[in-house]
């Protein structure tokens, strides 16, 4: 059984044995009334302890009832006053939040009355909005997919409203919560048929083909080959793919004098001038030559298969082996001019000269960058992606563009600002992210402003900000992606590096020189060899750069911490704890980041946590998106006052700003966070935590994420040391289901064309016995649509998505199509529907 498929909950029995149901309560059902009057003081509780109320912390939460506060209708300014610590203005603030949060404690109510826990109502409530209850009544099934409850809390609720499981609503809601669930947990933007439908059958649906076929008909759920997709990531993957082919069309070569075909949707082609529309019409013909590099000797040979890949590694004499043998675009020799860009190597370099010291790998790198649509650049630390990323936005520059620098976080994008001397920004704060769940103001519509778009530590990116990425760059935008493909995968669901870097559609440059030497070579080196599945121990280094410490437990592990961070790396090396960072995979036990920060907040900054929790002096992350604030998930900040109305000001990696009180729940102490948390920033020095409650999280993926988030100095705390070397050791990690590599190598769309074209005019003619009835007059029917829609011409597959791919228009209509041909005939033949 695929472990991102389990069982939630063995099925229990229907609680009424009758009849298949359709809707209402079943036949011969006891009446349940499902809209029973609950104790409205447990209600009220609930909706309080579950921080629905916005506004209201816990600690004023546990003070109302002191004030004759329990029920709805005790809301009123004069009670709310008299609750200890609350002043009138504030008063009337929790008033208009309460009132405002009404579509809420309407959900509340129906999720108590079902013994069902408060918290899903927010959920509830942000999904279908302040009429969540009315659309909850309607269909108890959306709980599912609404407000992610699992599937027996799902069946509970339905059955107090006298519903079965048998109800024609479940199974597609099953199947939607099955993939939901794969994509939150294990990273996947779909699933293969067999293994959804059997899980489906597991969790009690009777007939998982005909819910996949409803599923399929509302759109819901997306055939994408032989996977299904839900709706929001099987669009999103393939936005990427669309977003990917049109800037790789529509690149012109970055140089000085060359026309911008950069140009916004809204610029009528018919209008251009003659130059203008030559420059589109050169850039819309083939990719780029690829540029390969290889051995000296092969300099004068033909460029080997696979050839959009530049390798660079390093020699026994530690210098690059690569040489060139790229085609016509290429470099013509290692210090030679090296096409329309006029890239030269240089073996030292000067201030003046922008590629100065750069290897013929890093060239490549550049040269990629400023004449492909779309370029990647990958390499571990201390490789040189920096430098290389460097020289590319100086020769940018030097062509009078445009250059957009971006990464998922504020630490990366300050570290990347502070690289090329010019602003970068957050990747939600380049697109315009408009609040919680806005969406963002840069779109195709209103895209960004760039010739060239720089995005750093690109193995952060899930499918949707990738998409949302895409949507934003104008035709002839080159866009380049930089990272490290042996990090851990982005947290949202996706693999869009990995699946750049498999695909063979862009150009791709990998570093793998060490350039590094002083100041982290050392962990550099380190980095290395876990990269390639050793644990070495710590190398030789200035200032001991690298230091494991040993532990026997978790509480020694935490308490060895505690004493690095406040006694040890502050006095043994001058580095101020300000610029240390504790990592750690997990949240709870003894060594997670719950008691770390717990212990590190004793010593560092004791206080009772005046304000929500918090002190002025408190280190603390953002679990949340605030760009309309200030601040995005994840950045690291230090309280530095309190702010008026229960606020509280903190100072961000872009500055201070006033984290108004109805938020602070998304603020978390942050001396210590999860790797994951911790990934697209760096420190000077960092304590890597792998206690045993890792377990399964301890990978080579994590570990290696953990180490390089260190600059300068770097101490492992490790429990189990043999479980680390294990985990180093082994690749690990489950390789995440996506369909995104296959999207844009055009595999999907080949494949499907291919079992399209097997839906000869015979089969559709009815040569078959099973001629007879009306599942053969709807086959003809499809037939004849299927005819139409392949008139259309070849282009379909690839401007609408195609026959195999999931845009919309014809493409669309002709993959609906062809399942329903299949299933038809499926279910004239007696055979079934098939999961393709």
């Amino acid at each position: 059984m695929p472990d991102e498929y389990p069982t939630a909950a063995a099925p229990g029995p229907d609680p009424v044995p009758g009849a298949a149901h359709t809707a209402g309560p079943a036949p011969g059902a006891d009446p349940v009334d499902a809209d029973a009057a609950v104790d409205p003081t447990t209600v009220f509780a609930a909706f309080c302890e579950a921080a629905l109320w916005p506004g209201l912390g816990r600690t004023t939460a546990a003070r109302l009832p002191a004030a004759g506060i329990t029920r709805p209708e005790h809301v009123d300014l004069g009670r709310l006053g008299a609750v200890e610590g609350v002043t009138g203005p504030r008063a009337r603030r929790l008033a208009d939040s309460f009132r405002a949060a009404a579509g809420t404690y309407a959900v509340v109510e129906l999720l108590v009355a079902a013994d069902l826990p408060a918290r899903l109502a927010r959920g509830a409530t942000e999904r279908l909005g302040p009429t969540a209850a009315e659309a909850l009544r309607a269909d108890p099934w959306m709980l599912l997919t609404a407000a992610e409850a699992e599937i027996g809390q799902a069946d509970r609720f339905a059955r107090r409203r006298g519903l079965r499981r048998d109800d024609p609503r479940r199974g597609p809601a099953v199947l939607t919560h099955l993939l939901g669930r794969a994509a939150t947990r294990a990273g996947d933007t779909a699933g293969p048929v067999d293994a959804v439908l059997q899980a489906a059958a597991r969790e009690g649906v009777a007939d998982p083909h005909r819910a996949l076929d409803a599923a399929l008909d509302d759109g819901r759920i997306i055939a994408v080959g032989d996977r299904i997709a839900l709706e929001r990531y099987a669009m999103a993957e393939q936005s990427i793919a669309d977003g990917i082919e049109r800037l790789v069309a529509t690149a012109e070569p970055l140089r000085a004098g060359a026309p911008r075909v950069r140009r916004r949707p809204d610029e009528d082609d018919d209008n251009d001038d003659d130059d203008g529309s030559q420059a589109v019409a050169a850039a819309a013909g083939p990719p780029p030559t690829a540029l390969m590099f290889d051995d000296e000797d092969a300099a004068d040979d033909d460029p080997p298969s696979g050839g959009n890949r530049a390798t660079g590694d390093a020699g026994p004499d530690g210098t690059s082996e690569a040489a060139d043998a790229g085609g016509p675009t290429g470099p013509t020799g290692p210090t030679g001019p090296t096409g329309p860009t006029g890239l030269q190597g240089s073996s030292g370099g000067s201030g003046d000269d922008p590629v100065g010291g750069l290897d013929e790998v890093q060239l490549a790198a550049a040269r990629a960058a400023l004449e492909s649509g779309v370029s990647v650049l990958t390499g571990g630390p201390g490789t040189g992606k920096s430098r290389t990323v460097a020289a590319v936005v100086r020769l940018a520059w030097a062509a009078d563009a445009e250059v957009a620098l971006a990464a998922p976080t504020g630490r990366a994008a300050k570290r990347l600002e502070e690289l090329c001397g010019a602003p970068a920004s957050t990747l939600h704060r380049l697109l315009g992210a408009q609040g919680r769940g806005g969406g963002f103001a840069r779109g195709e519509h209103n895209p960004i402003d760039a010739d060239l778009v720089v995005v750093d530590e690109a193995s952060m990116l899930d499918a949707e900000l990738a998409a949302a990425l895409l949507d934003a760059c104008a035709e002839g935008t080159h866009l380049m992606f930089v990272g490290d493909p042996a990090q851990l995968p982005s947290i949202g669901p996706g693999q869009v590096l990995t699946d750049l870097l498999e695909s063979g559609e862009v150009p791709v440059t990998e570093l793998r020189r060490l350039y590094r030497q002083v100041d982290g070579g050392a962990i550099a080196l380190m980095a290395a060899a876990v990269r390639g599945g050793e644990l070495p121990p710590p190398p030789p280094g200035p200032g001991r750069e690298v230091v494991v410490v040993p532990s026997s437990s978790s509480g020694e592990a935490a308490h060895r911490t505690v004493q690095l961070v406040t006694d040890s790396i502050p006095r043994a090396l001058g580095i101020p704890v300000a610029d240390i960072q504790v990592v750690t995979p997990v949240h709870a036990g003894p060594a997670g980041t719950g008691a770390l920060n717990a212990a590190l907040k004793r010593v560092l900054n004791p206080g009772a946590g005046a304000v929500s929790g918090f002190d002025v002096g408190d280190r603390v992350v953002a679990t949340a998106n605030h760009i309309d604030v200030g601040f995005a998930n994840g950045e690291i900040g230090t309280v530095v006052a309190a702010g008026e109305r229960g606020a509280l000001r903190v100072a961000f990696p872009g500055g201070v700003v006033e984290v108004p009180a109805g938020i602070l729940g998304d603020l978390r102490h942050g001396w210590a966070v999860t790797v994951h948390r911790a990934q697209g920033s760096e420190w000077p020095a960092v304590v890597a935590v792998f206690p045993p409650e890792a377990g399964r999280m301890l990978t080579r993926p994590l570990i290696y994420t953990a180490l390089t988030r260190a600059a300068t100095h770097l101490s492992i705390v490790a429990v189990n040391g043999p479980a680390v070397r294990h985990a180093v050791r082994n690749a690990g990690g489950r390789r995440r289901l996506t369909s995104l590599a296959a999207l844009l190598a055009g595999e999907i769309a080949g494949q499907l064309a291919e079992d399209d074209e097997e839906l000869d005019d015979e089969e559709l003619d009815g040569q078959d016995s099973k001629r007879e009835g009306p599942q053969h007059a709807e086959l003809e029917r499809a037939g004849l649509e299927r005819a139409e829609l392949k008139r259309e011409g070849p282009d379909v597959a690839r401007s609408g998505g195609g026959v195999g791919s999931v845009g919309a228009g014809a493409g669309d209509d002709l993959e609906r199509l062809r399942a329903r041909v299949a299933a038809l005939r499926a279910q004239a033949s007696g055979a079934g529907v098939t999961g393709g």
